[in-house]
């Protein structure tokens, strides 16, 4: 005798019809799209019809045991939108009742009309009549076979999640499918806050927005990303935002081998989108069975406007150039989102990060009596709105370290910023740097190279890996670590200014004025890099060419702002002891953030047995 055929799990109601094992709501024949967590509430529901599901059940029912999440919020937002596939209300409720601080119960009849989630199977077929034997068997065959494939499903669930093994991931650049390139920001920006959110999951690598984001529009392979990135899985998305609401679709893939593990749709408001991309955040970590510790949940509880989010999206946008146009328009904008939520703390947040580029390093281009200021301003505005916010932490420790020189303090945000966004990193790199200038040489390498595994096609990161070598007096470590940056951009001049501090303190002067000329040119003539190639030509003994630089720089309009540590490695390369002092000095007393550097500095080693040099590092007050 041939085997029984077991039609589909269905569980209908009304005119819509539950298909268990494809995980599908219909209505007349056509799909509901229904996400999976209200999918499963759904279902609980149904097998229960009738009695209360208390909300205990339904966090059991939708969550793994060990995620942590908002549970009151996120039940009550899943009853919302099953009611809403349904086209059910809560005041007057035709299938979903809500029961005062119990739960929920089911009130519309259901066909079969067994509770088939609940009643033991001796309970329902001793419901049958003993005279319908043959109906009893076949129920009962049934019954088994349903709870049987439940099972399987449930199992298959839980053991795909947990064989993908999923420890480091990439957000490639969401899709803009508006149809309009001015909507571009909101894509990258999505994209941005989405790596943010799930970077703040201790047990998951997140790649930073620079490394992925040279994959937009890219035609390669998910084996070849993966390789590139060194990563698990990625999450790929589009971003759609029209007059009826913002739709965005993300899925997850791993890589090798290459499998789809996970997919969703989401619609909200614009004004929503910061709550949107928390709960993408969780549903992907639910996805590759990643625990979400409290301390790790979602901390944007408060509304921000449609507008000041625009606003601050495309402030990050062109904050992440790090060209001096690009930070120019941040500043704009990040004011602009202020201006429209003046509680917001994200746009503080970046208004800070801005205005410290704009007095640091190769960025300059303000004095720091300037600039410092309004950072310092901005940053304790959003600190007070939101400690939680870890760039706000990351920022303050610069502006404690490179400009207040209060070591103490520094050290302690950076590790703030890090334990609230272990992928931040420009958090670990701006700390690599912290600890290389206290002459923590080792740690500072590791701290770097943590960086660097978290944005590892980042040009301006792995640069600084050569750079900390530098200064870590590693030169040949650092020309071959140079090789990686101008292998990926030959035209990126930070890299070859680097390279050219190497070459330089090695005495290959020929090499080190080569690769200076190419950062001036690079950079349009960048006073840093003009400075270097002054140095150079001093060591070299071109005294001529290096004091012709030297005028140049010195004679600059007030308006064309002039680091002042580069007139003084030039003295100091020079002989010029008195000069060289005299423009260190003058860096002193603008708290420039070269001061932090007298101690490891290797074109500063002329001067190291001056006294009045001595006198300058106990200023600076150095742990």
């Amino acid at each position: 005798m041939g085997r029984p055929v077991v039609e589909p799990e269905v569980i209908r109601f009304g005119t819509f019809q539950v298909d268990l094992r494809a995980g599908e709501l219909s209505r007349d024949g056509l799909n509901i799209r229904l996400q999976e967590q209200p999918f499963r509430a759904l279902v609980l529901l149904l097998k229960s019809s009738g009695r209360v599901v208390t909300r205990e059940e339904l966090r059991d029912q939708i969550w793994p045991t060990d995620v942590f999440v908002d549970f009151d919020r996120g039940i009550s937002s899943i009853i919302n939108r099953l009611r809403d596939a349904l086209g059910d209300s809560a005041a007057n409720p035709r299938y979903v009742q809500t029961v005062g601080r119990k739960g929920y119960r089911w009130i519309a009849p259901v066909s079969p009309s067994v509770e088939l989630g609940t009643a033991p199977l001796t309970d329902l077929t001793s419901k049958i009549p003993e005279n319908h034997h043959s109906s009893k068997i076949v129920l009962l065959a049934a019954i088994s076979s349903l709870l049987l494939l439940a099972v399987i499903a449930l199992r298959w669930r839980v053991s795909s999640r947990g064989s993908a093994q999923v420890r480091s991931i990439a957000v490639l650049p969401f899709k803009n499918l508006s149809g309009n390139p001015d909507q571009e920001y909101l894509a990258d920006g999505m994209t941005d806050e989405l790596i943010t959110d799930l970077a703040k999951l201790s047990s998951l690598r997140v790649i930073s927005h620079t490394s992925v984001m040279q994959f937009k529009e890219t035609l390669k392979s998910l084996p070849e990303i993966g390789r590139e990135l060194n990563v698990d899985a990625v999450i790929e998305g589009s971003v759609q935002n029209s007059p009826r609401g913002l739709h965005v679709n993300a899925q997850l893939m791993q890589v090798r081998p290459e499998k789809h593990l996970w997919a969703n749709s989401y619609d909200r408001s614009l004004g929503d989108a910061v709550v949107l991309q928390e709960e993408l955040a969780r549903d992907i970590a639910s996805a590759t069975n990643i625990s979400v510790s409290p301390g790790q949940r979602a901390q944007h509880d408060r509304y921000v406007s449609p507008e000041a989010y625009q606003l601050y999206l495309k402030g990050r946008y062109f904050w992440n150039k790090r060209t001096a146009a690009g930070l120019g328009k941040s500043l704009e904008y990040f004011q602009q989102a202020i201006n429209d939520d003046p509680d917001y703390a994200l746009a503080y947040a970046g208004l800070a990060d801005s205005y410290t580029m704009l007095a640091a390093g190769e960025y300059a281009v303000q004095p720091s009596s300037e600039a410092v200021p309004k950072a310092k301003a901005a940053v304790t505005r959003a600190l007070q709105l939101d400690n939680n916010v870890a760039e706000a932490h990351a920022t303050l420790g610069f502006l404690d370290w490179s400009f207040d020189w209060d070591w103490q303090g520094a050290e302690t945000e950076y590790k703030q910023a890090i334990e609230l966004n272990p992928s931040y990193s420009t958090a670990h790199q701006w700390f690599a740097i912290y600890l290389v200038e206290i002459g923590r040489f080792d740690e500072a390498v590791a701290e770097i190279r943590k960086a660097e595994a978290l944005d590892p096609l980042s040009l301006i990161i792995s640069t600084d890996v050569g750079w900390i070598l530098y200064n870590a007096r590693r030169y040949d470590e650092a020309i071959r670590q140079l090789a990686k940056p101008l292998e990926l951009d030959p035209r990126f001049a930070s890299a070859h200014w680097t390279l050219g501090l190497a070459y330089d303190a090695l005495l290959m002067t020929q090499q080190a004025i080569a690769e200076f000329k190419k950062a001036v040119y690079l950079s349009g003539g960048s006073p840093v890099c003009l400075a270097a190639l002054a140095h150079a030509y001093a060591t070299a003994g071109k005294r001529n060419e290096a004091l012709q630089i030297l005028n140049e720089l010195e004679s600059r309009p007030k308006g064309n702002y002039v680091l002042p540590d580069g007139p003084a490695y030039v003295y100091a390369a020079l002989g010029d002891h008195d000069r060289a002092l005299k423009w260190l000095e003058q860096a002193y007393s603008q708290h420039t953030d070269v001061m932090p550097l007298l101690k490891v500095e290797p074109r500063l080693d002329p001067l190291r047995s001056d006294p009045r040099f001595l006198e300058l590092l106990q200023h600076i007050n150095f742990p």
